[in-house]
């Protein structure tokens, strides 16, 4: 049985939650939970703690939500804890080197991807957007460059053409959940001993901006298609149709799809069929498979074309 130690855990998101419920069912001792403020959400902007802090809450562990620890007072709190560890997933905050330096083995970091590639932010979005085809989970010590730490411990996935970033995301998850019990376990016996990134391959996961939404349809199809996937089910990648019977274009995000054949002498942005096939710009199509229109949810694209006819001959722009 691996030895109980005295950790913090430092994250925010749901991506988050299923390592910290694991490092709790493993037996390890979690002091404290640090996770990003609440923030107004809904339609009342009522403040929203975010999922590490309402699982930590409901099972009676400590929540400090600070805006900084670039500030002695939080440092030093931190410090008091007097940790083995710390494990951070996603947490949102630079992390100081007295923060870095206090815990006995060292702050332990879950990252989503196979460094040093997609270094960052959205390391998932980027993987699929660029067309990977294989991504993973990995535990790595933290230091002070970004996610420049050596590598613990490793999980590898499979991208598949019907995946998302929604479906990767949660099986990076659960993948995460696993590894950080091994690697933390590892880390304090002594049997994993952390192996430094290597220098070729750096890329860097930039957050998704809104010029990376906008679908240009005279891309090639893959392109168009991994784009699409890879701001599933957020963002979304978004594009302009108008109806005959609208005076304004509608803006209809595009949220899974798949590479299809095109046809010759069509224009990019062209509707093939009566069923969402859309030529790209090197004479591929790719078929959307769900989609959204304005004000309404997310719907298979069988159901969207009941409410909304999109026939070919047809174009989105």
């Amino acid at each position: 049985m691996s030895k109980t130690l005295r950790i913090a855990f430092m994250g925010s998101p749901d991506f988050s939650v299923p390592v910290l419920a694991a490092l709790v069912d493993a037996g390890h001792d979690v002091v404290c939970v640090y996770s990003q403020p609440p923030r107004p959400a809904g339609r009342g902007k009522k403040l929203r703690p975010t999922p590490v802090h309402k699982w930590a809450e409901d099972h009676g562990i400590e929540v400090r939500t600070p805006k900084s620890l670039k500030k002695e007072p939080e440092q030093a709190a931190f410090a008091a804890l007097e940790l083995d560890a710390a494990v951070v997933v996603a947490y949102g905050l630079i992390l100081p080197q007295q923060v870095l330096d206090a815990p006995r083995l060292g702050c332990m970091n879950m990252h989503a991807s196979l460094l040093p590639r997609w270094r960052g932010a959205a390391p998932i979005h980027r993987a699929i957007i660029a067309g990977d085809e294989e991504t993973g989970v990995q535990a790595m010590m933290m230091e002070a460059g970004l996610d420049t730490g050596p590598v613990l411990a490793t999980e590898k996935t499979p991208i598949m053409a019907t995946d998302t970033t929604g479906s990767v995301h949660d099986r990076l998850a659960g993948l995460a959940a696993d590894l950080a019990v091994k690697a933390l376990a590892g880390l304090a016996d002594g049997s994993i001993i952390p192996e430094p990134q290597i220098e070729d391959g750096v890329i860097y996961a930039h957050k998704v901006t809104s010029e990376d939404q906008r679908i240009d349809w005279s891309r090639p199809a893959a392109e168009v298609d991994c784009q699409i996937r890879g701001l599933s089910p957020f963002p979304g990648a978004w594009f302009f149709y108008q109806p005959d019977d609208e005076p304004q274009p509608l803006r209809m995000k595009a949220l899974l799809s798949r590479v299809d054949g095109g046809a010759e002498g069509k224009a990019a942005g062209a509707v093939l069929d009566d069923e969402l096939l859309v030529q790209c710009g090197d004479g591929k199509a790719v078929r959307l498979l769900r989609a959204q229109k304005p004000g309404s949810k997310a719907m298979d694209a069988e159901t969207l074309l009941r409410g909304l006819p999109v026939p070919s001959g047809a174009r989105f722009t």
